[in-house]
């Protein structure tokens, strides 16, 4: 993604913890064909080495393989650092429930590690992925920042506790921070495999297949799904933007809805470009899982007005370009 338009400083040096990661490297990514010169820290519990291995013959790229438990990791990646982009956690809700020490020690305790790391480096901004999982049982939509209900998972505590963690750090060591709370994000480099694989990816992968997806209930529960750019994005339009912009948190998201039944009728009618059999597939129904939110659908009203968030991609925009990618890398 080109992200010249924002007019980042090309001369800021920017850490990106979990860079090996799906939203990571896309963001190291993005970054490196900036001119920035990039750090990136991982450990490959879920990130993947060929995700930064073009990377690596960048002169402005530095790998260091390392663990956000280990404070000393942490203060090493922050070193002569400007920005932070902290992406590193364990994801998904079933994995937390499963879990949730782990889930804890990572984006927990974790998190605070990074934040003592960047207050003691003086870093200019630490900018985090929060989560859409914070509103928990909030029933009201959209979903407004400073709206939310109780969670629903250990995931979504872990990620709430951030918040918590980084309101101090502004208030107490005056960290400029910036939580952007994700709300199921897609794009290419997502990881279509494993036990704790996203909706989408996973839908793909079986589609190509010619396997019948399951969908977890009876498909009424939607998203707001948004495509990996818009992301990126969000993240950008946080170093760039007015300090009057820091210490918050804002939604990231298209601020539009569709459902599991309508998402997997584009990618069938998407993916048929490509293989025609694929329009024939049948979808299966499974009971659903324990944690999920029937509804989701972000305000991005506030990130609008205070960082100029201006996202490009709805989800049939996103989901043409990622299906590309996917027939290309996952075939």
């Amino acid at each position: 993604m080109d992200i010249s338009y924002l007019k980042l400083d090309k001369e800021k040096t920017i850490l990106v913890t979990g860079g090996a990661g799906f939203i990571g490297s896309n963001l190291c990514e993005a970054l490196l064909n900036n001119g920035n010169n990039v750090v990136c820290l991982d450990n490959f519990a879920t990130g993947k080495k060929e995700n930064i291995s073009p990377f690596l013959e960048y002169k402005n790229f530095k790998f260091i393989e390392g663990d956000i438990r280990n404070l000393k990791d942490c203060i090493r990646a922050c070193t002569n650092i400007d920005f932070v982009l902290h992406q590193a956690a364990l994801g998904s809700v079933p994995r937390s429930l499963n879990d949730p020490i782990t889930s804890n020690e990572v984006n927990v305790s974790g998190f605070l590690n990074m934040l003592v790391a960047a207050r003691d480096n003086k870093v200019e901004r630490f900018i985090y992925a929060a989560s859409s999982s914070t509103y928990g049982d909030s029933k009201s939509l959209p979903k407004i920042e400073d709206e939310i209900g109780k969670p629903l998972s250990p995931y979504a505590i872990t990620k709430y506790v951030n918040e918590l963690y980084a309101e101090i750090f502004g208030n107490a060591y005056g960290l400029k921070t910036v939580g952007l709370r994700y709300f199921n994000v897609f794009g290419r480099k997502q990881d279509p495999n494993g036990a704790y694989a996203a909706v989408i990816p996973k839908f793909v992968i079986q589609l190509l297949n010619h396997e019948s997806p399951t969908i977890n209930g009876d498909g009424s529960f939607s998203r707001d799904f948004t495509y990996i750019d818009n992301v990126i994005e969000a993240n950008i339009r946080c170093l760039t933007a007015p300090e009057s912009a820091v210490n918050t948190v804002y939604n990231v998201a298209y601020g539009e809805r569709t459902s599991l039944l309508e998402l997997i009728t584009l990618l069938k009618n998407y993916l048929s470009e490509y293989d025609q059999d694929i329009s024939k597939i049948e979808i299966l129904h499974g009971p659903e899982r324990k944690g999920d939110v029937p509804h989701s659908l972000a305000s991005i009203e506030k990130a609008k007005q205070n960082i100029g968030y201006s996202p490009k991609f709805d989800i049939k925009t996103g989901l043409k370009e990622a299906v590309k990618w996917y027939y290309k890398n996952l075939k």
